[in-house]
This record gives structure tokens, sequence and C-alpha cells, in this order.
């Protein structure tokens, strides 16, 4: 390994910055709109505790993710005032971390600790959600997908780092 990689791997795991959870919104069926909740138990086999997505086979969304600061830039984009968390379908909004630097990662959130598995990106629905170029505005900005490692809960305010 040379030293320019040995570099970019110690930048890859380090993550000073501590981010919050924001808002948290889980929806109890497909296509239903999201509840809006201050906590949420997270369950390692089925992810959060009413949410529909509880024991989907392949785990790898049991938790979606977005940032505060994305939102910002999707309404700048769109030229609104603000999103609500609720229309991009995300379970948890978070500031101050940036949640790609996640990838490949475990992080803890509270008592829970995830794991990424992917990039959460727009769907269709953004369109009807967001209004003409929602969906594009969302590109990029979609946040991401987890699955539990450790359950407990998550509430307003938690912390999320790496761990």
């Amino acid at each position: 390994m040379s030293y320019d990689e040995t570099v970019m791997k110690d930048l890859l795991r380090i993550i000073p910055q501590k981010g919050k959870v924001e808002w948290i919104g889980i929806r109890s069926e497909k296509k239903e709109e999201l509840s809006v909740v201050e906590s949420v138990k997270v369950e390692k086999e089925t992810g959060l505790e009413g949410d529909h997505f509880k024991g989907s086979s392949s785990g790898k969304r049991q938790v979606t993710l977005i940032q505060q600061e994305h939102l910002n830039a999707v309404s700048s984009i769109l030229r609104k005032k603000r999103i609500d968390p609720k229309l991009t379908r995300r379970n948890i909004v978070v500031s101050g971390i940036n949640l790609l630097s996640l990838k490949q990662h475990q992080f803890r959130i509270g008592s829970v600790i995830l794991e990424t598995t992917g990039i959460c990106a727009p769907c269709n629905r953004m369109e009807e959600n967001l209004g003409a170029g929602g969906y594009n505005a969302m590109r990029g900005h979609g946040g991401i997908t987890a699955t539990v490692i450790e359950e407990g809960e998550i509430k307003l305010g938690d912390i999320i780092e790496l761990i």
C-alpha cells in the first residue's frame, strides 16, 4: 500500500463531527403520510417499530436518514422556503454530520448502532411531493439507508457519531 493510500484510509476513518437528530418520522403503510414522533424503538431484526419497512426481507433499508443541510439545498434548488421532511419519506433528519462520510461504517445514534447499507436515491414520488423538478433536486441529496446492528431507542436531540 502506498503512502497516499494509507493516508486516504486514515482520513476515511476520522470523522470528528457529531450530528444531532432533528426529526423522526414513521409510516405505518406504504404510501401513507409519515407520522412525526419524538422517539422510536429500534429492533435489530425488524427496524423501526411502527414503520412499514419493519420486517423487510433484506434488512438493508430498515432506517433511512437525510441531512437537514441537504433539505436546505433542495429547498433552495426548488425556490421554496423549506421542505417538510415528511415529503422526502425518510425516517430521520440529522444535522451537523456528513452522512455520506459514514459509508461502510457503523455509527451510533443514542443507544442504537446502525450500519450504512447504501444511498437512499429519490423515487418518482418526489415529483408529486415536492413539485416539478423534485426528483432531480433530490438527486445527490437523498441521504442513506442503514441496517440495525444494536437495538435501542432513538430520540429527538440524540447525537449521531462514528464508532
